[in-house]
């Protein structure tokens, strides 16, 4: 039931916990629930940060929870004004990709540039596939969503499959996370068993598909794709698109190859983009997106995190990660 409100597992049974018992101390609910400090801290944060547990004034050592009218009000506030800023950055997206295309359009020359809208996700596929049908050289892709439904993934193996046939050189670029999904590993495993190029990194930019160097597709709104989709053409956003894609694809590790991560006392690739996500303020929903896992994978690297930084809190913890320098570790 608590789902609505934006939390589960541990993280609901803590709130649950709160309400049940108001004015406890810390050491009270670590009791009560059996976990660690570090991990306790990790849920109560992320409960303070949706507003579902607060302080008492003047009295810094006790815990009351909102209560789940009050709650779900607030929730529905902030829904609210999460839908208003998704849509105006959409449209501050397509404002900014006209406008660059312009620009690059006016700097060539007069060179032909273009960009095409397709709403819904029909339409989208239909335009995607007739794109992929008229490949000639390459396909290069950022797939930034995580592991892949096996749906998905089958529906795409004949259009795949078709292109490799043909000899049209195929890179994908997937999250470091869809290493823990097998059905996504297998399928990315044919992939180069058939000739493929696939390769990992911690986070993505954005969706991305490139054909051919000519043309490119992104998203209008980078969290939910199928809402509608850009096509662009034009030799100067097509070389910044493909600049980016090569530049990431530099510092991916191929799918056979293991990250280097045994030294304990720096953060691995995942936790040092964790670390610099966090840095930038963003949530750990919008954390757990960037990285292609589940809220709850999410709030359980930030205890691991804390646990390894020796930090009591988040705020400490990015206090100390940059001190160390882990906000700028190498091969992030």
């Amino acid at each position: 039931m608590f789902d609505v409100l934006g939390i589960e597992g541990e993280t609901a049974t803590i709130y649950r916990t709160v309400l049940s018992n108001p004015n406890k101390g810390f050491e009270e609910i670590r009791e009560m629930t059996g976990l660690s400090e570090t991990v306790l801290r990790a849920h109560l944060d992320r409960l303070s940060e949706l507003s579902l547990v607060r302080l008492p004034p003047g009295d810094s050592r006790t815990f009351r929870a909102v209560g789940p009218e009050v709650a779900m009000k607030l929730l529905l506030a902030r829904q609210e004004a999460r839908l208003a800023a998704e849509k105006k950055r959409t449209e501050d997206v397509r404002l900014a990709v006209e406008s660059m295309v312009a620009e690059f359009a006016q700097r060539s020359g007069g060179a032909v540039s273009a960009i095409e809208q397709a709403t819904g996700i029909d339409e989208i596929r239909d335009r995607i596939s007739l794109l992929c049908h008229e490949v000639r050289t390459e396909v290069m892709a950022f797939a930034p969503s995580g592991a892949q439904t096996v749906e998905n993934m089958e529906a795409a193996r004949p259009q795949d499959l078709e292109l490799l046939e043909r000899g049209v050189r195929m890179r994908t670029l997937y999250l470091d996370s869809l290493r823990n999904s097998q059905p996504t590993v297998a399928y990315a495993t044919w992939l180069t068993s058939r000739g493929g190029q696939v390769r990992t990194v911690p986070t993505l930019p954005v969706r991305l598909l490139i054909v051919d160097r000519e043309t490119a597709v992104i998203p209008m709104d980078a969290e939910s794709s199928a809402d509608g989709a850009l096509f662009l053409k034009g030799k100067g956003i097509l070389a910044a698109l493909c600049e980016l894609f090569d530049s990431v694809w530099q510092r991916a590790v191929p799918l056979g190859d293991v990250r280097d991560e045994t030294d304990v006392h720096r953060p691995t690739a995942v936790e040092a983009e964790y670390l610099r996500l966090l840095s930038d303020g963003h949530t750990d929903e919008v954390i757990a997106r960037r990285l292609g896992v589940s809220p709850r994978t999410a709030r359980r690297m930030a205890a691991e995190v804390m646990e390894k930084l020796g930090a009591r809190s988040r705020f400490q913890a990015g206090v100390k990660a940059a001190q160390r320098g882990w906000l700028t570790a190498v091969g992030v």
